[in-house]
């Protein structure tokens, strides 16, 4: 008979743990809540029962601080920061799921959940069990025994790690477990505020042990020390005795491993659905399901407890209803019951029909056009708008009832019926709604449909209200309808080879579920339009982020040229140097390795050449750091950590850009069509995907050659740059007022100079480039809260004169000091900021008593409507450009929005007069208390138009 296996889990690490993991990327429902630490625990839990399929588990939590070590030591843990208020609000609903799983909550008042699994640990080895302990906290490894393990979950894509007593040997240089408690003794733990030995670290902590053998015994032959350490040691002897105390997990506590309370067996899943409903975890509900056999469509060899699980029956299909196009419906239908939370298709009453032949089709058209507002949604082969053919178009106006219109596979044919529904699309008093409108404007403009009268798209309302939280139409119908839409993938099949096409699905499926997302998408935007008046963003809604919808579809589909015999040729240019850069690394390192691996590249930098000293930091797989951020402070003094840089920032632009652009080239147009998405950043700036022009680096010779590759359509048409000068300052200096920079800007000075003299108190001539460089650093820096310690790896100024000139930048600067301050109070009160034009950032942590994330909101509610405003400002541009070279008939197309800047091909006989007007319009989108100011270029290609 197999050995039973308990599993423990630290709740507090791995909800700190979860909650950190999401902490650039929060996971934000639709009521505002942070979900991060809830998401990120319940990932580790179900990874260890879907991983381990463990016999028993209980789950220890900490409660009230441990009295014992307390008494002993009134400081213990006294630096930690508050609790995060998301990790809080996260405790209650995560006990919540763990009681409807029927999982042991172990808590006791004045003990540390270290403790309760040291605890229970020992005695379920006494009873012949297997224990795992389930964290991250290196602390632990005392424990580990023939039978006890540390089970270290898997994080950023590193694996797991299971800890016997080998690896706890090799992990901290020690003969037997035990004696990690006098390693952490030892050093301390500042996290914990563990003392420790003064001066002692990793390194010599290890070479104690190795000597001495114990804290103990050490401290009994301190005479064999030198120096310094031995007194330090010696004047600190009752501090390191303290200190291992304090590191000692219990094995005492008043807790009791119970066999049967500890056997893992089926959750009460209507419980937990209903807290997953409540958190809107629809992709954790799913897993969940199916890994307990909740799901009715799982097969049993994909559930863990299909044995015991009380499935639901699956829902009979409704017999369909039909509403016919004269408006007179059959009502004997019965609405079926489900146990779902959701609303589907199966059980609720819907009238879908599809609309075959000229007569229905006259008739759907008078019904069309008699409406105000109708949603409508394309149904295609792919997902590429250039190349993807109509099957279908599903109409909506009413909840519950749609038609379909399916198209015939043959283009001219199908062509031809999108010609008979112009009267509708072409139809300015009818409002148009749709999720993502921009994909299904550039379908139809495949087929001759340009599509005209006001836009509603949910996508970008959602955005408005809650830019946060996905935006996808399956999320926001289960969010805000509790209703569950088909999925794609039960028609065509999951990604991959063997996914079918939708024009290979009967006709009658596809109408279900594309009258159905008409259906839903259009009882989102009666959901969402009130709301958008009522936080204050339709007017922002209305007269930038739909017009520019418009705009963008635009200039997708027209692209821009790319010259790819001059990437081909950079190509080969590049691998030359890489290869040189390689040669030159492994002369100094004096061995050749794999430069792209991080371990490799750690032992060559630190162990073997010894490089910035004995304290280098390393990775919580214990492997040296090695990142760009750790390089470039050493680099300076040390040639083979330059080569590396460069050799990294070749590889990596050879690879995402000189390399991969060719292979994006449309086959049909010769062109690179960007796609601009509207609804991802939540200051409100525009991000490219397919391929990311947004992020070509320029600030290095290499970096802007790349741009030397785009290049204009033909010998008749030369590409024009439109960049604003220095936005976001002229921004800053308008919302705070900031005389002195606003007469800078309006007397035409260089900003930089002119901050630079007064800064360094020297006359505007005499202003060195070194000192321009530092005060334009700062100038920037400024927006996003730049620290001196910043500033100072920025720059080649010490963190001291770092510190001096931010302190005399604010002194030349007052109100600019004053009005950042007034953001963060303005937020604090509130709960957001807003752009110029009444865009908001939400800053839910603005409040937090924990100082990390709490700063990290604070600096959002300065950057967040500077970076906005210069959002909205060249959308409006956009807006008016596109506007003017629409009605005015130019021969010129916007092609690219990159920041702050717009790209054009413009034909050559419009050249002179196209500058003044794209000039004007960019100068005059917006007023603000400082000028706008717009730099033109002209050239074959963009780096030399820029």
């Amino acid at each position: 008979m197999s050995q039973k296996r308990l599993f423990l889990l630290d709740a507090y690490a791995l909800i700190f743990r979860g909650y950190y993991a999401f902490i650039k990327n929060p996971r934000i429902n639709s009521k505002g809540m942070d979900t991060s630490a809830i998401m990120g625990f319940m990932n580790s839990l179900m990874d260890v029962i879907k991983r381990e399929k463990p016999d028993h588990l209980a789950v220890a939590f900490d409660k009230g601080g441990s009295d014992f070590r307390l008494e002993m030591f009134q400081e213990y843990k006294a630096n930690r920061d508050e609790t995060p208020e998301a990790i809080k609000i996260a405790v209650p609903y995560i006990q919540e799921l763990l009681k409807a799983m029927h999982i042991p909550i172990m808590e006791k008042a004045g003990f540390e959940a270290d403790d309760l699994i040291g605890t229970l640990a020992k005695q379920a080895e006494k009873e012949g069990y297997q224990v795992f302990m389930v964290t991250p906290d290196k602390d632990f490894a005392q424990l580990v025994s023939e039978n006890i393990f540390m089970y270290r979950p898997a994080r950023m894509g590193n694996g797991i790690e299971i800890w016997g007593i080998p690896e706890v040997q090799e992990k901290f240089e020690v003969e037997r477990p035990e004696q990690v408690i006098d390693f952490l003794g030892m050093m301390g733990d500042a996290v914990d505020n563990i003392p420790g030995l003064p001066g002692v670290g990793e390194k010599t902590a290890k070479k104690f042990l190795a000597e001495y053998g114990s804290m103990e015994n050490l401290l009994a032959n301190t005479h064999q020390l030198k120096g310094k350490m031995k007194e330090n040691i010696e004047a600190n002897k009752e501090k390191g005795l303290l200190s291992k105390k304090l590191a000692t997990i219990l094995l005492d506590c008043p807790v009791a491993f119970n066999e049967k309370d500890f056997e893992l067996s089926q959750p009460d899943v209507e419980k937990t659905d209903a807290i997953f409903q409540e958190l809107e975890f629809r992709q954790m509900k799913a897993q969940f399901d199916k890994l307990f056999g909740a799901n009715a469509n799982s097969n049993e060899e994909d559930t863990l407890l299909n044995q015991n699980g009380a499935k639901k029956s699956p829902v009979k299909k409704t017999a369909e209803n039909q509403m016919d196009l004269f408006g007179f419906s059959d009502e004997s239908t019965e609405e079926n019951s489900t146990n779902s939370y959701y609303n589907t298709l199966e059980n609720t009453e819907h009238f879908y029909q599809i609309v075959q032949g000229d007569l229905a089709l006259k008739l759907l058209l008078q019904n069309l056009q008699k409406q105000t507002s109708v949603c409508f949604d394309t149904e295609t082969t792919g997902l590429d708008a250039l190349h993807a053919e109509l099957v279908g178009i599903a109409f909506s106006w009413e909840k519950g009832k749609g038609f379909y219109v399916p198209f015939p596979e043959n283009q001219e044919e199908a062509k031809a019926l999108a010609e008979k529904l112009l009267p509708f699309f072409e139809n300015e008093q009818i409002e148009k709604i749709g999720q993502n409108l921009k994909y299904d404007l550039k379908i139809l403009a495949n087929y001759g449909i340009t599509v005209k009268g006001k836009f509603f798209d949910t996508m970008i309302a959602h955005y408005l209200i809650n830019p946060d939280m996905r935006h996808n139409m399956d999320v926001l119908s289960e969010t805000y309808l509790k209703y569950a839409p088909k999925s794609i993938e039960t028609l065509i099949g999951k990604k991959g080879k063997n996914q079918k096409s939708m024009r290979d699905v009967a006709v009658e499926d596809v109408k279900e579920y594309a009258v159905e997302d008409a259906d839903i998408t259009f009882q989102l935007k009666e959901h969402f339009q009130p709301i958008l008046e009522r936080v204050g963003t339709k007017k922002l809604f209305d007269e930038i982020e739909i017009p520019l919808v418009e705009v963008l579809a635009a200039m997708e589909s027209e692209g821009i040229h790319l010259d790819v015999d001059f990437l081909q040729k950079m190509s080969k240019d590049m691998q030359i140097e890489i290869d040189e850069f390689e040669q030159k690394i492994y002369e100094i390192a004096g061995e050749t390795f794999n430069l792209a691996s991080p371990k490799q590249l750690g032992d060559i930098l630190f162990d073997k050449l010894k490089i910035g000293g004995t304290k280098q930091k390393k990775t919580k797989t214990g492997q040296y750091a090695t990142g760009e951020e750790i390089l470039s402070y050493l680099a300076k003094d040390h040639e083979i950590v330059r080569h590396i840089l460069e050799w990294r920032q070749l590889v990596k632009l050879k690879s995402t850009y000189v390399d991969a652009l060719p292979n994006q080239v449309d086959p049909k147009t010769h062109r690179v069509h960007t796609d601009y998405m509207q609804t991802v950043a939540a200051t409100g700036r525009l991000s490219s995907n397919n391929p990311n022009l947004q992020n070509i680096p320029i600030r290095t010779e290499r970096g802007r050659q790349i741009r030397k590759a785009f290049i204009a359509r033909d010998e008749n048409h030369t590409l024009l740059a439109a960049d604003y000068s220095q936005i976001e300052l002229r921004i800053i200096a308008a919302l705070s007022g900031e005389t002195t920079m606003i007469e800078a800007f309006q007397k035409g000075e260089d900003i930089h100079r002119s901050t630079a003299s007064k800064v360094f108190n020297v006359p505007l001539e005499e202003v060195t480039k070194e000192q321009r460089s530092n005060a334009k650093t700062v100038n920037f820096g400024i927006i996003y809260g730049v620290s001196a310690f910043g500033l100072s790896n920025q720059t080649d100024l010490t963190r001291s004169e770092s510190a001096e000139l931010i302190d005399a930048y604010y002194k030349t600067y007052p109100k600019l000091k004053a009005y950042i301050n007034d953001q963060i109070d303005t937020a604090r009160e509130k709960g957001y900021v807003e752009t110029v034009l009444g865009r908001r950032r939400y800053l839910k942590d603005i409040n937090s008593a924990n100082a990390v994330v709490r700063g990290g909101a604070e600096r959002n509610a300065v950057n967040a409507p500077i970076q906005g405003s210069a959002a909205d400002i060249i959308k409006l541009a956009m807006i008016n450009i596109h506007n003017r070279l629409k009605k005015e008939n130019w021969q010129s197309k916007m092609l690219l929005q990159v920041h702050d800047e717009l790209v054009f091909d413009v034909h050559n006989s419009e050249l002179e007069t196209i500058q003044p007007m794209i000039k004007k319009e960019m100068e005059n989108a917006f007023t603000l208390a400082v000028p706008l100011t717009v730099d033109l270029g002209l050239g074959r290609d963009w780096l030399e138009a820029h």
